[in-house]
């Protein structure tokens, strides 16, 4: 069967089933004409399942979550998703010790993981967890990607806003991130016109 066959079949993109004829994982073959093309051989061990994650950093934001959820739940229906675990998770996107998402990145029944902002996953870190999911055949969505193009003026707001919190309170904490974003915007506009 074709390689867009053989991926559909096993609930992976084309890419990632690209990528494991590229490592030599699948009995495949290459057409000169570029069509790959896969023997019929029994499927890997991946599940098909969706899991729904959703984190707040603090109980009093419990509500938050559930809009969370609600919305990733809105998307995966409207994928045509096959969910089979909902998770929700109060702690920090810096605390890399989170036992439920540790759980369901090792879960190998589950073939995707739903996320409403990176930041939910991971503060930092973000493409080492995607790319070793890819690596197993699996992978992490994202369903509201950021508007801004610097990743590096991202996790630097991440990074204040979460120390914001600590210190001033949650409260606070928003409002003084803002006004340190707008700063670091404008000295990397400068920057940038310098250049």
């Amino acid at each position: 069967m074709k390689l867009s066959d053989y991926a559909r079949q096993i609930g992976v993109t084309y890419k990632t089933a690209y990528l494991m004829f590229k490592r030599g994982e699948l009995d495949a073959y290459q057409l000169p004409t570029g069509t790959i093309i896969v023997n019929d051989s029994p499927m890997p061990a991946i599940g098909q399942g969706v899991a729904l994650y959703a984190r707040v950093s603090s109980h009093d934001q419990k509500a938050d979550a559930q809009r969370q959820l609600d919305r990733l739940r809105n998307y995966a229906a409207a994928k045509g998703y096959k969910v089979t675990a909902e998770v929700v998770e109060i702690a920090s996107g810096l605390n890399d010790q989170r036992p439920k998402f540790s759980r369901l990145l090792t879960d190998t029944a589950v073939q995707t993981i739903l996320v409403e902002h990176k930041d939910r996953a991971t503060r930092f870190g973000y493409q080492y967890i995607a790319l070793l999911l890819e690596a197993q055949g699996r992978r992490i969505e994202v369903i509201n990607e950021t508007d801004t193009q610097d990743e590096l003026v991202d996790d630097f707001v991440s990074l204040i806003t979460s120390m914001a919190a600590r210190i001033y309170g949650r409260r606070s904490s928003r409002q003084r991130a803002e006004r340190i974003r707008e700063c670091v915007e404008q000295v990397y506009q400068v920057e940038e016109e310098a250049a």
